[in-house]
C-alpha cells in the first residue's frame, strides 16, 4: 500500500503541474522563468534554474561517487557487521555520520570550488564553461589522489583514450568510476582488517562452548558482550574515525 501511494503522488503532482501550466502562461506560475522572453538577462537567469536543478537531481550520485562518502559509509556497515549488533548503530545514525564526515573531509575542497568558480561566476566574471572547468579541478585532484593508476587505466585503455599530460587532462568519465571501484578497494581493505579481531572472540567462544558440549547455545549470543566491551574498551569509534580521516 505503502508503495502505491509512494508512486501515485508523484503522479498526481506532475499531472496538477501539467494542467496548471497548460492553463496559464509559465511567467505567471515562476516569475523568474520566461523562455520565452528576448531579454538576455532572462532567459540567462532561466538556463542558471535549469542547471542548478539538473545538479540537484544527480546530487546523490556526485555524493556517492566523487566524494570520500562511498569509503566512510561501507566502513561503518563493516564495523557494525563485525560486531554483529544487527540495526544498532541504525542507519541514519550510520549515513547521517558518513555525511558530516564527507562535509568535513571535503570542506577545503568545496571552499575552493566555492571561491574560484561558483562565487566568480554568479558575479558574471566568468562564463559557464569557465566555471565548470574551474569547479571540476578540485575535484579532479581529490579524487585522483585516492584512485589507483591501474583503475584509472583500465577505463582509459577500455575507451582508448590517449595518456593525460596532467590531472586536468583526466575526463570525468574515466575518473569518476575509477575513483569509485578504488574506493571500494580500500574500503573493504578496512574491513577485513576491522573484522579480524572480532571473528578471533567468535572462535575462541565457538571452541569454549563445543569443549564444554553447549552445542545448542548460540556461540555469537555469548560473544557479543565480550567484542563489544573489546570495542568499548580500545576506543573503537575513536579508531575507525581516526583511520578514516588519516585514509584521506
Amino acid at each position: 500500500m505503502l508503495r502505491k501511494l509512494a508512486i501515485l503522488v508523484p503522479l498526481f503532482t506532475l499531472g496538477f503541474i501539467s494542467v496548471a501550466y497548460a492553463a496559464e502562461p509559465a511567467s505567471s506560475l515562476l516569475p523568474g522563468l520566461d523562455l520565452a522572453s528576448d531579454d538576455p538577462d532572462k532567459v540567462s537567469n532561466t538556463v542558471r534554474i535549469i542547471l542548478l536543478i539538473t545538479v540537484l537531481s544527480i546530487a546523490p550520485a556526485i555524493l556517492m561517487l566523487m566524494t570520500c562518502f562511498t569509503r566512510i559509509v561501507i566502513v561503518l556497515g563493516f564495523v557494525r557487521n563485525a560486531l554483529g549488533t544487527q540495526q544498532i548503530p541504525p542507519n541514519q545514525v550510520m549515513i547521517g555520520l558518513a555525511l558530516f564526515m564527507t562535509f568535513f573531509i571535503m570542506g577545503p575542497t568545496f571552499s575552493q570550488i566555492n571561491d574560484e568558480a561558483y562565487q566568480p561566476f554568479m558575479a558574471g566574471k566568468i562564463t559557464q564553461e569557465q566555471a565548470f572547468k574551474k569547479a571540476t579541478d578540485p575535484m579532479k585532484e581529490f579524487m585522483t589522489k585516492n584512485t589507483r593508476e591501474k583503475d584509472l587505466a583500465l577505463f582509459m585503455d577500455y575507451a582508448k583514450m590517449e595518456r593525460p599530460k596532467s590531472v586536468e587532462d583526466i575526463p570525468l568519465t574515466a575518473l569518476v568510476p575509477a575513483y569509485a571501484i578504488s574506493e571500494l578497494k580500500t574500503a573493504f581493505q578496512m574491513g577485513f582488517m576491522i573484522f579480524i579481531p572480532f571473528l578471533v572472540i567468535d572462535m575462541i567462544v565457538s571452541s569454549v562452548l563445543m569443549s564444554m558440549g553447549m552445542m545448542m547455545l548460540p556461540p555469537v549470543m555469548i560473544s557479543l558482550p565480550f567484542k563489544i566491551l573489546l570495542f568499548i574498551l580500545v576506543d573503537g569509534w575513536h579508531l575507525i574515525i581516526g583511520s578514516l580521516l588519516k585514509s584521506f
